[in-house]
């Protein structure tokens, strides 16, 4: 049981802790990157407010997490945490739409 939190702290400290932006930007970044990546993938009308947020910042911590093994994030910014946002969104997104189809 503590293997599976102590993987959950390092997946949140790769993602989260190496940018420059607060709480406050990672959920502004996120409500954007996350309406946008609903606009990229189609899923727009199903998906309110609140949906957006949890979408973008969700995807920015995977984004986050999956860059980090290639790149150096100390020093990124607010323009590197939306694009990174995004794209982490629209994974997100592709791959739940995907695992809604075949159910």
């Amino acid at each position: 049981m503590t293997d599976h939190l102590l993987l959950a702290d390092e997946v949140l400290a790769r993602s989260s802790m190496f940018t420059s932006v607060g709480w406050i930007g990672y959920i502004i970044i996120g409500g954007v990157a996350g309406w946008l990546a609903s606009k990229i993938t189609g899923v727009d009308a199903q998906m309110g407010l609140f949906a957006n947020i949890v979408v973008g910042v969700v995807g920015a911590l995977i984004g986050g997490f999956v860059l980090s093994f290639f790149l150096d994030t100390a020093s990124a910014g607010m323009w590197f945490t939306f694009l990174t946002a995004l794209a982490g969104a629209v994974l997100l997104l592709v791959v739940l739409k995907a695992l809604s189809r075949r159910a």
